[in-house]
């Protein structure tokens, strides 16, 4: 049954508050969605579905926006429980059956010690400009997961903007061009008009195993989510052909974990466990 309970509002950065109440994230990773938010989608989701434990297995998903992942995941038998600071996101996941939700913060969970087997960060790290801060919430990952409990978490590769705004034509734009390559010295995207994504961190894959150690977390393998098939023209057509989806995947599936393939992406996966 799901339910809502109040909490105080989180520290979240006003601009990623406004940026998600538009309430575009919810379409974007839904069937009928962008060509990239769909792969992100159902790349995610082999992943997660054959690292976690099996269901009823309880899973926190930290930041999980509207719902997207813990809906499929409390069909798959799984015990959710959604914590999201953006009101519309807590609103939303709140209409799904089957799942717990309730308002918070990445940096301060409102979650008892030891108390889920998996915990789900599929967002928070990449809105986490500061590295202090993205450490601090993956320490309160690690103090919410029971020993020998998986931690997964998504972050925003230092060179997806790049490629995408090479793939729309739109890095041909000087202002577009100059804010997109500020970016790549230190990951630090902060506009967030004119079509941009909201302030972020964009991260070098190596960066992520180094975060997670700070935390006591122990890194146990790093996955490419689109890999290079998001860049690929026609991507859109071979994804709406149930055959080829399915011959994407599996290539995508094939260089996953390729080291020299991980920042291609647009988004990486990294897990990681406390240790017993």
């Amino acid at each position: 049954m799901t339910e809502t309970t109040d909490a105080k509002r989180p520290a979240v950065r006003e601009e990623i508050l406004a940026y998600y109440a538009q309430g575009k994230e919810d379409d974007r990773l839904r069937e009928g969605g962008a060509p990239a938010g769909r792969l992100e989608f159902w790349r995610t989701q082999d992943v997660l579905r054959r690292l976690l434990p099996a269901a009823p297995a309880c899973v926190l998903d930290v930041g999980g926006g509207s719902g997207v992942h813990a809906q499929w995941l409390a069909e798959d038998g799984y015990e959710v429980e959604l914590i999201d600071p953006v009101p519309l996101h807590v609103e939303q996941a709140a209409r799904i059956p089957g799942i717990t939700v309730r308002a918070g913060d990445a940096r301060e969970l409102p979650a008892s010690d030891a108390a889920y087997d998996v915990v789900l960060m599929l967002g928070p790290l990449y809105h986490l400009p500061e590295r202090a801060d993205r450490v601090r919430a993956l320490a309160e990952a690690h103090r919410a997961v029971r020993p020998g409990g998986l931690v997964v978490a998504a972050t925003i590769n230092r060179f997806a903007q790049l490629h995408d705004l090479l793939r729309e034509e739109r890095y041909f734009i000087p202002l577009h061009r100059e804010r997109t390559d500020a970016v790549l010295a230190d990951g630090r995207h902060l506009h967030h008009e004119d079509g941009f994504f909201t302030v972020a961190h964009f991260a070098q894959p190596d960066e992520v195993p180094t975060e997670f150690a700070e935390a006591g977390l122990t890194v146990e393998g790093q996955y490419g989510i689109e890999g290079v098939a998001w860049l690929m023209d026609g991507v859109e057509d071979w994804l709406d052909d149930p055959d080829r989806r399915a011959a994407v995947l599996a290539a995508s599936r094939r260089i996953e974990s390729e080291p020299s393939l991980l920042g291609a992406s647009g988004h990486l996966l990294t897990a990681g466990r406390r240790l017993p």
